[in-house]
């Protein structure tokens, strides 16, 4: 059985020294990146199960990186930054990061968020491929399948984020049910639930304009207030 691997990209070589020591000995394998290209060299040509990420990176900054990434991959990424803004936490979230940690950090807590977005990612994977059998759903000309991960508007592909897609396919697979922010939280991030509305809140938001709704008289994404949300299906 293959260690699971974990990529730390930052240029600052005593931080990815102090992680790696961490990590290697909760028995992970380690592989460091300098820089932005290299981070996305090393995804490319290993098999990576998740990435540390710092923002501030010479040659391609984290944000970019992560961009790039979640156009073919679908490994966990955490943000590790020193910058410390709510702007910077939601811009991150929002273009695809699982977790948002800012510098200076306790160790402690990042082994345990590792260890924590690696039991979600391995247990939704689980519950996709081998105990939910709707591979495929369709309403109207939404087209969202699960096996490829792909969701499509009247026959256009539409980007979304891997929280962005679970968020959909959770409420697609249980149309009319009324899902609390506290429920989506949990099941989505797999997670405690402690301050995760607003993160909710945002990728709802993000979801539905690429959705289109704005344009749609009829929503897909349903808001029952003071509840959740719900799939219009």
């Amino acid at each position: 059985m293959r260690k699971i691997s974990i990529l730390i990209a930052d240029d600052e070589k005593e931080i990815a020294d102090l992680i790696a020591i961490h990590l290697e000995k909760e028995g992970y394998r380690v592989i460091k990146a300098s820089d932005g290209q290299e981070a996305i060299h090393v995804v490319e040509t290993q098999s990576i199960d998740l990435l540390i990420l710092d923002i501030m990176m010479p040659k391609m900054d984290g944000y970019e990186v992560t961009r790039r990434i979640r156009e073919k991959y679908n490994m966990p990424i955490i943000f590790l930054s020193a910058r410390t803004s709510d702007f910077d936490k939601v811009h991150g979230l929002v273009i695809g990061a699982d977790d948002y940690m800012t510098k200076p950090f306790t160790p402690i807590e990042l082994i345990a968020r590792v260890n924590a977005q690696l039991r979600r990612f391995m247990k939704l994977n689980q519950y996709h491929t081998v105990i939910d059998n709707k591979t495929r759903l369709e309403y109207g000309g939404l087209v969202i399948s699960l096996e490829q991960r792909i969701v499509t508007l009247y026959g256009e592909n539409i980007k979304l984020t891997p929280k962005e897609f679970d968020i959909l396919y959770l409420l697609a697979s249980h149309p009319k049910k009324v899902f609390s922010v506290e429920n989506i939280f949990r099941q989505v991030w797999g997670e405690a639930y402690f301050e995760g509305g607003n993160t909710v809140m945002v990728h709802i938001r993000t979801l539905r304009k690429k959705l289109e709704e704005d344009k749609r008289k009829d929503k897909w994404i349903k808001t029952v207030w003071g509840v959740g949300y719900a799939f219009n299906g």
